[in-house]
């Protein structure tokens, strides 16, 4: 490809030179690999983890003990020990902990969607860096130009065709030139900063790759898996999870059941008693029946299904008008370089001969050049806005595709 970047730029350190090229899928691993981001997912599967562990445990069963005088006799005295341990017949705590488990899953589909715009994120950073490189490749392919420029108005002036404005003149356009390529170098910093800080490299990379992106998936073939979005499968666990603890919340009026069990003693003065004490009880759901349960648990599960229609439904329409848009720029971009870019270096020879044979000014001869720094421009921001919507596009598909 014509932007393949393995040439030197003026505006990159020398140590650069040494580097392996960076590409595009490289720069990815490299920014997902970061072990912060392994720490943050790590941290949320794990306390999802905790609220199934949580679930599954049984409550902890309950020691007691009690010592009594009988009928006011200092002579009698009743101990025992009991321990009591509460016992779920409904099977809520399994609904409880399967809930939880689907929120685990939901907490893994949303570190998923995660590393997908952090994805987007490095690949809009790393071709921004090589559309700077491309546009300072461009700017200093026009300074250059000022060189043959200087060498003919010098021809023309011994001759004495050349005027003074003609000089001042080029002058300033070369000032402007040298400005605008150290703007673009200011720019080049600035993003290859941002990349080196999104990827973790301690120095700014050497890039290959190319700014044109390659045809997207047909958008029909996105549609069928859109259901496989992160996103979407996250909100599809929250559901599942809501109509598990739905289903605990029915099974408030089926009580859970405490046991006891435990030796007793009997002290008469003269005489001991001792045998086994067994104890049973049940709580009335007469009033809690987990009716607030039940109303929470249903309108959670409604709210996601809502969030995941609307989301799926704008998906769609996205999608749609992306592949449109990415198809469409793609088109333009290279129609606009066969045909626009293809003809420089012609409208170039032309210009520069009809200068040299004193058939234009000046003036026109640098029109020339500037016309022919915006029609290269022009072809790298049409590029770089094909490759936006392609990751834009890839993003909204739950892809990362080059």
């Amino acid at each position: 490809m014509r932007f393949t970047l393995s040439v030197c730029l003026l505006a990159l350190p020398l140590a650069v030179w040494a580097q392996t090229p960076l590409t595009e899928a490289e720069a990815v691993r490299l920014g997902l690999a970061r072990a912060d981001l392994a720490d943050l997912e790590r941290g949320a599967v794990q306390a999802a983890e905790a609220d199934v562990l949580a679930a599954g445990l049984f409550p902890n069963p309950t020691l007691s003990y009690s010592r009594d005088r009988v009928d006011g006799s200092p002579d009698t005295v009743e101990q025992s020990w009991m321990l009591e341990q509460t016992f779920d017949v409904s099977g809520r705590r399994g609904l409880h902990r399967e809930a939880a488990s689907r929120r685990v899953a939901a907490v893994t589909a949303g570190n998923a969607s995660r590393q997908l715009h952090m994805a987007a994120e490095i690949r809009r950073g790393f071709h921004d860096v090589l559309f700077r490189q491309e546009t300072i490749r461009a700017a200093e392919t026009w300074a250059q130009r000022f060189a043959r420029v200087e060498g003919m108005v010098g021809k023309l002036a011994r001759a004495g065709e050349a005027s003074g404005y003609d000089r001042r003149r080029l002058a300033r356009e070369r000032q402007t030139a040298e400005a605008r390529l150290a703007a673009e170098r200011a720019e080049l910093d600035r993003s290859l900063a941002r990349l080196a800080a999104l990827t973790g490299a301690a120095e700014a990379p050497l890039l290959k790759g190319a700014l044109l992106p390659s045809p997207p998936t047909p958008v029909d073939t996105a549609l069928t898996r859109l259901d496989q979005r992160p996103d979407l499968q996250s909100l599809s666990r929250r559901a599942e999870a809501a109509d598990l603890d739905g289903r605990a919340a029915k099974r408030g009026g089926i009580p859970a059941v405490t046991v006891g069990i435990g030796p007793k003693y009997a002290d008469h003065g003269s005489t001991q008693d001792q045998g086994v004490a067994l104890s049973l009880s049940v709580p009335l759901p007469v009033f809690d029946r987990q009716q607030a349960g039940q109303q929470r648990a249903a309108a959670e599960a409604l709210q996601a299904r809502a969030e995941y229609r609307l989301a799926k439904r704008r998906a769609e329409g996205e999608l749609r008008g992306l592949y449109r848009q990415a198809e469409g720029l793609r088109a333009t971009a290279i129609d606009y370089r066969s045909r626009a870019v293809a003809a420089s270096p012609e409208l170039l020879r032309i210009a520069e001969s009809a200068y040299q044979g004193g058939e234009s000014s000046l003036l026109e001869l640098l029109d020339a050049y500037r016309g022919t720094l915006e029609t290269e421009t022009t072809a790298l921001e049409l590029e770089k806005r094909a490759r936006d919507a392609r990751i834009e596009y890839d993003l909204l598909t739950g892809s990362v595709d080059q």
